[in-house]
Order: C-alpha cells, then structure tokens, then sequence
C-alpha cells in the first residue's frame, strides 16, 4: 500500500469513527482545521521506529499548536500482533521521558486488535481504540487541558464510548467499512 492510501483509510476511520461517531469530542477541531499530522512508518525494526519517534516527537514539540497540534504515526509494518504492540507502548512513553517531554506530550494507542485487559477479544467495547493500522497518536498535554475543560463531563467519555458501540453493534462497526481484525485473526 502506498503513504497515500494508507493516510487515506485513516482519514476513513478518523472521519467515520472517530469524528462520525463523536469517540473524541476533541477531534474534529484540529482536523477540520488541518492541524492533524499524519506520517506514515516504513521502519522494519524497532530501532529505525524508535528514531522516527524521536524526530516526531521533537518536531511536535518545537511546532506552532496552530500549525500542528497533533501527530498520527501511522506504523502499517510493525506489530500485527496486540500485545507486542502494547508492550511497546512501554518504551514509547519512556522516549517521551527521555526528551524531558512529560507532562508537555502523551502517546495514545490504536491497532487493529486492540483488546482492553479483562474482555473478549470480540467485545464491542475494544473497538473505541481499533484502527486500520497500528497508531501512535501524539498528543499535546497542554491542548488535552483546554479540551477537557471546554467539554463537560469529560470523565465519562470512555463509559459513553462504550454504550455508542454496543448500540451499534459489530454490524454497525462494519457497516461504516470496517472489520474486525480480532474475528478475522481468529479465521
């Protein structure tokens, strides 16, 4: 797949899922005002990724917020597997405290298979984090402050996430043209 078609089904996903079912109340405001980086991966091994996540890291920091407020490295060749992916997240949130950015930026987490501790890989509830690829979303902790303070009842995001996909249901995930990456990996 090519950088364009892979941006292209994330857009989908932000747009459809993401924005069109409202799981970020904060989304659609940087990405109607084209603050969203979107950067592709082509690392093989986790050394070159770790790099490119150090240069995104430190170029999100030093950017204007009006300019780019936040950055989604896509990563569509590392990890088909969740729970590698989620002990990486470990070392991602380290590089963060390496470049003395905690408490200025957060990393945020999305793959295909993307399952919460203690539920079934099919459960509905896992799909608020399920992206067409692998994601490390990099977020500015100070935008994070305005928009919680800006939305009421920010606390209760997530339970109101979970109560949109179940009244939606795995039919209603795939018929905004998505899968389910954990019934196929069963397959």
């Amino acid at each position: 797949m090519s950088h364009d078609e892979i941006i292209e089904m994330t857009r989908q996903w932000l747009e459809k899922a993401v924005i069109g079912l409202n799981l970020c109340p904060f989304a659609k405001s940087v990405y109607v005002k084209n603050q969203v980086r979107f950067v592709v991966s082509d690392a093989q091994h986790l050394d070159a990724l770790l790099e490119q996540l150090d240069e995104e890291l430190d170029l999100l920091a030093a950017a204007d917020p009006e300019l780019i407020d936040t950055t989604l490295l896509i990563c569509p060749t590392q990890w088909p597997d969740f729970e590698q992916f989620n002990d990486f997240i470990e070392i991602a949130d380290r590089v963060v405290e390496e470049h003395e950015l905690d408490g200025v930026l957060q990393i945020a987490s999305f793959h295909p298979q993307f399952q919460f501790a203690d539920t079934e890989p099919d459960d509905i509830s896992n799909f608020t984090n399920r992206a067409p690829f692998a994601i490390l979303h990099l977020l500015r902790e100070a935008s994070i402050e305005r928009a919680v303070a800006a939305f009421p009842d920010a606390a209760h995001i997530y339970e109101r996430n979970i109560e949109t996909l179940q009244k939606l249901g795995l039919a209603g995930w795939q018929a905004l043209g998505f899968s389910d990456a954990a019934a196929e990996k069963k397959a």
